[in-house]
């Protein structure tokens, strides 16, 4: 099958939480509504809901539980992959499995888990400190061995249908899974039969050494944060190198890499807009937001906007808890020379890809990381904005079909097929 470019479009969120406290009859789900039936109108592969889980972190006041979310959404939709992010840190794998299952069952094969491990969030929970990167990602790695196992434990022909219509249960053929982790003793099976797909498609996000060992060998997909080309490069030949070393599949896993667009009707426009926003940062706060991206505990108070940052201030990476990977970023950025001013714009858009310009420009970006094989899923954003909506659309997407790199349709029933993702048995 010719490789296409897959599309995510962000489905959570608004309008936001003081807008609901003026008008309690409107709903979430109203907007997040809108944006998956243009979506699935666009032929938009997939809608991914984020989560957070801390009050007052950056973008979390008012955010939604993506599970009972996307699952209303499946109801207003028939064909977009619904992408719900949980946490393997606070989360039990049983429990995974059997909402990821439910989800899988009720949008007929088109779930999909976006896996973390929270960097924040642990006071709610009663764990105490949160645990190391490298806790929670034996964490993590035990818990999708669990979750795998479960959805496997009906094996084919389990259940079937009778001379009469009827379901027939074999439980001849339905497997204990009796597992003993370090962190686990399950006995299984599930109680939820044979989903869809088999399995939800398995999404991984997380940029530094244990999050990519994990995703070298689970991962059908991984989210990253990646700004330049180079990165985008370097990346994917070290993921596929090492996801090659253990055994997966040719171009396993797939690069979904996050995209912050800026459109304008001409160059000119894209320009002045971006122009804008740089005007409008506030880079007193802004030396506390690259404080935080470099793990914390550093004060950038007498620090100079316009001088390099002595790279003393850098942090040792390895004793970092939380956002290892954005650490990893901007100390890179800071090895390069930019200067704090530059630091604190970078960190408006957090260490991501972002790109400003006509739709025709940004299709030319999108085009350049597609064909160097560094891009295979692309996130989109502002479906529920009419202007973004159409610049999205009507700009961005239809370049990119006119040049053959994203499909005009869905391929099948399934988040799976749509993909092109197949499980061996």
């Amino acid at each position: 099958m010719r490789r296409t470019l897959a599309t995510v479009a962000s489905a959570g969120g608004h309008p936001g939480p003081y807008e609901l406290a003026l008008d309690p009859h409107r709903s979430t789900l109203a907007t997040a509504t809108l944006v998956a039936q243009r979506a699935e109108a666009a032929r938009i592969d997939a809608l991914f809901v984020p989560d957070l889980l801390e009050f007052g972190a950056q973008g979390t006041i008012g955010a939604q539980e993506p599970l009972i979310f996307v699952a209303a959404l499946s109801q207003v939709t028939s064909k977009a992959g619904l992408i719900a992010t949980v946490s393997t840190t606070f989360h039990h794998p049983f429990n995974l499995a059997r909402m990821f299952a439910t989800l899988d069952h009720v949008s007929n094969g088109r779930a999909a888990w976006n896996l973390v491990t929270s960097s924040i969030g642990e006071q709610n929970f009663g764990t105490g400190e949160l645990p190391s990167p490298e806790q929670r990602y034996a964490r993590a790695a035990e818990t999708v061995e669990v979750v795998n196992a479960l959805w496997d434990s009906w094996r084919p022909g389990a259940l079937r249908a009778g001379p009469d219509g009827q379901a027939v249960l074999d439980p001849s053929l339905i497997e204990p899974i009796r597992h003993r982790g370090e962190f686990f003793s399950i006995e299984g099976p599930i109680n939820i039969p044979p989903l869809p797909q088999r399995r939800p498609v398995l999404i991984q996000a997380g940029q530094s050494a244990a999050g990519i060992a994990l995703g070298v060998r689970f991962a059908e997909i991984v989210f990253t944060a990646l700004p330049t080309l180079a990165d985008a490069e370097e990346f994917t030949g070290r993921i596929r190198a090492q996801a090659a070393a253990h055994g997966r599949t040719r171009g396993l896993p797939l690069i979904f890499s996050s995209f912050h667009a800026t459109f304008g009707s001409t160059e000119a426009e894209a320009r002045r807009l971006v122009r804008e926003r740089l005007e409008a940062i506030d880079y007193e706060k802004g030396r506390e937001l690259v404080a935080g991206m470099l793990g914390g505990g550093i004060d950038l108070t007498e620090a100079k906007l316009d001088e390099r940052l002595p790279e003393s201030l850098l942090p040792d990476i390895g004793g970092i808890n939380r956002r290892r990977g954005r650490a990893e970023i901007f100390s890179r950025l800071i090895r390069e020379g930019h200067t704090l001013r530059e630091l604190i714009q970078a960190a408006q858009d957090t260490g991501h890809w972002s790109v400003a310009g006509t739709p025709e420009q940004l299709a030319d970006a999108v085009q350049e990381r597609f064909d160097a094989g560094v891009l295979d899923v692309l996130s989109l954003g502002g479906l529920a904005d009419d202007v973004q909506h159409d610049f999205v659309v009507n700009g961005l997407l239809h370049d990119l079909r006119r040049r053959g790199i994203v499909k005009d349709d869905y391929r099948g029933a399934t988040l799976r097929d749509n993909l092109g993702l197949t499980l061996t048995p």
